[in-house]
């Protein structure tokens, strides 16, 4: 029988059933226990497997540190056995101390002898051999004071020393250990350092032993007393001391020669100063061609002969044609020559070799010809090509006008250059192109046949010829509708290649200036004017009688050309100050002309004339004004020439009577006293006979000159479009609408 918890009394199988339900939960206990067990051994193991692992880690790491320090060490040790071998020796030592400045080259071992660094060495090792000068005379171990001798003197007698010694001037007492008190009675501060205290003064007599009464008193004190001998200065020192300024001088001669020898390599140049200071585009041919140059379409085509030379030489060497050896290009400063010789290397793609004639001539006799020698055999070497020398007259100049029966170097240059051209042989395609803009003074062997075989003029360009540089040089600028090149082509006359783009870029500065992102029309007529004129002066205060003037004077300028009825017209009238002028009156050619016939030359006399005409008719004889200086002397020089120039008077018929010429210091008479007055004579009346038809012309339009006057006071500009309209109208009515 069973009892269970409660006390009651169960049936067998009741209590079968109950010890059976006991013993799986037995069973089941266990299990668990043991799934504990077997989860705690697991655990174990892989926390073992983990460990394990990572001491094989830590074990491969130490042996790839120890691998890689014995490979390290075995790279050491064979660096040091093969040190062994020179070949190696200078690598490592070029390594170590020799790249170049730029670090990508490294010096060669052995190289050139670098003479500031030697300089250098030598400084800094007298530096260190005078270090110990430098130093402190005291001692390890000693507070050094400074007294007077005075001072010095009475502790002597005081016999505060134990000892004393003596050198280069200086006495230095050594304080004995008892005597602290001394110390402090010369104002220094007790530190409680066991440094000796040693007391210096600065002796009254060269030597100690001349100085009685401290001898004495030293001697009475029972001091002993130590002379010490100055220290000796090294001999290196003294060597270097006396050897310094000759290596000085000798640097500064060697730095000087490196400055006046620069040609063409880096590093010293004391050997290269014949060396040629050509410079070469090689492979970087420029990329200017003849479509940028415009206006000289002559020249252009002479030197595109030149282009098919250096193309298809063999064209022209089966037909028996000799090339051209050197081309001549000479005109006015800013025409274009240069820019041709640049085109033709860049149409021909062959190299191209560029130097100023005033690069050949230096300080030193014979670097000149040095300098040719050295250009042409570098063209040699690069042949086809084209060596183009600028500014030729610089070394070309005729021989003989120097001191000394003209054997200077300019002359030996001259002569070298003479020479190389003869040396030119027939299979050898080198063109010499040369610029100058003085062919006057070039030596006439330069320009004989042979040698400078064609000579190309690069004149000013026409009117065609000026629109069309317009147009090239305004390719990458931007422009309004309004833009016409043909007005600005017609006001710039005379003016060349330079003039014209210098006229484009200050247009665009102006429309810049002015936050616009295209230039119109009146940026180009603002820029031409600033440069042929000057820039405009409307800051400038001007008095109301002298603004009058002005314009009573440029509108007589203005009727006297209407008046007279030719084909130039008006096209600006402005009495706005710029440059050195106070206005001015603008008129453009029809058409531009070559030649100047004696009516033209007799209708500009008028056209001058024009101001002082209308300051005489409006203000009288009595206040006529300066201004009309400039105008008086172009008309004077006009009237001249059409007598003793052009032969234009039946008074002297066809005759020459000026020998000037352009460089001459005086001018060369080819007639008589008396011929002289009748030339006078015949100029003064000529000058009359213009100066009165003017008169005669503004005293018939007094009432237009008036009228246009009127209207330039309260607009200070006008255009040619108004002031015709002016002109052409009645004068009452327009009066009335201004």
């Amino acid at each position: 029988m069973y009892k269970n918890r409660g006390g009651q009394t169960l049936s067998d199988k009741q209590e079968k059933d109950i010890m059976e339900q006991e013993e799986q939960k037995e069973l089941q206990e266990t299990a668990s226990e043991e799934n504990i067990e077997q989860e705690n051994q697991e655990l174990q193991t892989e926390e073992g497997k983990k460990e394990e692992e990572i001491h094989k880690t830590l074990e491969e790491d130490s042996k790839k540190d120890t691998t890689s320090r014995t490979q390290e060490e075995n790279k050491k040790t064979e660096k040091r056995i093969y040190i062994n071998n020179e070949e190696d020796l200078k690598k490592i030592l070029r390594e170590s101390f020799g790249n170049s400045k730029n670090n990508k080259n490294p010096k060669k071992l052995g190289g050139k002898f670098n003479f500031v660094g030697f300089l250098l060495l030598v400084f800094i090792v007298a530096v260190v051999l005078s270090f110990p000068k430098f130093m402190k005379d005291s001692k390890s171990g000693e507070e050094l004071h400074e007294v007077s001798y005075t001072s010095f003197v009475k502790s002597i007698d005081e016999k505060k020393f134990q000892r004393i010694e003596e050198r280069e001037g200086y006495l230095y007492g050594y304080l004995s250990g008892e005597k602290e008190e001394f110390r402090l009675n010369v104002s220094e501060e007790k530190t409680g350092t066991t440094a000796t205290v040693v007391y210096k003064a600065r002796m009254i007599t060269d030597r100690l032993g001349e100085d009685s009464n401290v001898v004495s008193k030293m001697e009475a004190a029972g001091l002993d007393v130590k002379a010490i001998p100055p220290a000796q200065t090294p001999f290196i020192l003294n060597l270097l001391a006396s050897w310094l300024p000759i290596l000085l001088l000798i640097g500064v001669w060697v730095f000087m020669l490196r400055g006046v020898g620069k040609g063409g390599g880096g590093g010293p140049q004391i050997f290269n100063v014949g060396k040629s200071k050509a410079k070469e585009n090689g492979e970087n041919i420029t990329q200017i061609s003849f479509a940028d140059v415009a206006g000289i379409d002559e020249a252009k085509q002479e030197l595109e002969e030149v282009v098919e030379f250096l193309r298809e030489p063999e064209k022209f060497k089966k037909i028996g044609a000799r090339i051209p050896k050197g081309v001549l290009l000479l005109g006015s400063p800013g025409t274009g020559k240069t820019l041709l010789a640049k085109a033709v290397a860049g149409e021909a793609k062959v190299p191209f070799f560029s130097m100023s004639g005033s690069e050949f001539v230096e300080m030193f006799v014979g670097v000149g010809a040095s300098r040719v020698r050295d250009l042409f055999a570098k063209a040699r070497k690069n042949a086809p090509c084209i060596v183009f020398i600028d500014e030729i007259d610089a070394v070309g100049r005729k021989r003989g006008t120097g001191q000394g029966g003209g054997n200077d170097e300019r002359e030996q240059t001259l002569n070298q250059l003479l020479v190389e051209m003869d040396g030119f042989g027939n299979e050898e395609t080198i063109i010499v192109l040369a610029a100058t803009n003085r062919p006057d003074v070039l030596d006439r062997a330069l320009k004989r046949p042979g040698r400078f075989d064609r000579q190309v003029y690069v004149d000013k360009p026409d009117l065609k010829g000026r629109v069309e540089i317009l147009k090239v040089h305004a390719k990458n600028k931007k422009f309004s509708q309004d833009v016409d090149f043909e007005i600005i082509g017609k006001k710039t006359a005379g003016l060349v290649g330079a003039d014209l783009a210098n006229i484009l870029n200050e247009a665009a500065i102006i429309a810049a200036r002015a936050n616009r992102d295209e230039i119109n029309m009146m940026d180009l007529e603002e820029a031409s004017e600033k440069v042929e004129m000057g820039p405009e002066k409307k800051s400038k205060v001007v008095s109301e009688r002298d603004k009058k003037l002005t314009a009573y004077h440029e509108t007589g300028h203005a009727i006297a050309r209407y008046a007279l009825g030719s084909e130039e017209k008006v096209h600006k009238i402005t009495i706005i100050p710029r440059g050195a002028a106070g206005g001015y009156t603008m008129s453009l050619p029809a058409e531009e002309k070559s030649y100047q016939t004696k009516q033209d030359l007799l209708d500009f006399m008028v056209f001058a004339y024009g101001g002082r005409a209308a300051e005489e008719i409006v203000f009288g004889k009595e206040n006529i004004s300066t201004g009309a200086s400039n105008d008086i002397e172009r008309a004077t020089a006009y009237a001249k020439a059409i007598v003793t120039r052009f032969g234009m008077v039946d008074e002297f018929g066809p005759i020459l009577l000026d020998g000037t010429q352009e460089g001459d210091m005086f001018e060369r008479k080819y007639y008589s006293e008396q011929t002289g007055k009748e030339i006078d004579d015949v100029v003064r009346k000529i000058i009359k006979t213009q100066y009165q038809k003017t008169l005669d012309i503004l005293k018939e339009n007094r009432d237009k000159l008036e009228a246009v006057t009127k209207v330039i006071l309260e607009k200070e500009t006008i255009m040619g479009d108004e002031f015709e309209k002016i002109m052409s109208s009645d004068t009452k009515e327009f009066t009335n609408e201004v």
